[in-house]
């Protein structure tokens, strides 16, 4: 059985008339990954090694392992360097922020802005570094003192 869109969910509620039989008619189609499944996936998907997940991150290599293995719950900076270190597009990092219960990146805010402009150019963590030292703003991947 195939698993259900967010669309075909939201229509079935529409037109529910009972909601503890959506409920249960519908329970499994709306788990959701954990972060940890979901990067699992976003690796196997990509074809790459953690190892290169590392060097794309500027992260700790300790660190990301341990996030991949869900020992630790990484902050929303380590969430996008992670997406850099992944090679994700600006609307799988904002899924990925989404998922893990972070703010997404938001236009607004310059810092953002620049992070989603690389993102969606398909550009490295040192590029989108280099942005934002240039605009005065916080890197990404930077070693936690």
């Amino acid at each position: 059985m195939k698993c259900k869109t967010t669309g075909e969910l939201s229509h079935e509620i529409k037109s529910a008339t009972d909601i503890e039989d959506y409920l249960a008619r519908n329970r499994r189609h709306m788990e959701l990954p954990g972060l940890t499944e979901r990067l699992c996936a976003l690796l196997s998907r990509k074809g790459i090694s953690r190892a290169a997940v590392v060097r794309g991150s500027l992260l700790d290599r300790s660190y990301v392992y341990q996030i991949f293995s869900g020992a630790k719950i990484p902050s929303r900076d380590k969430l996008i360097a992670l997406s850099f270190g992944l090679g994700l597009s600006g609307e799988e990092a904002q899924a990925l922020l989404k998922l893990s219960g972070n703010r997404e990146l938001y236009a607004r805010d310059p810092r953002d802005a620049l992070i989603l402009f690389a993102l969606q150019r398909g550009r490295t963590i040192f590029e989108a570094n280099e942005l934002l030292a240039c605009h005065s703003l916080g890197t990404l991947g930077a070693p936690s003192k």
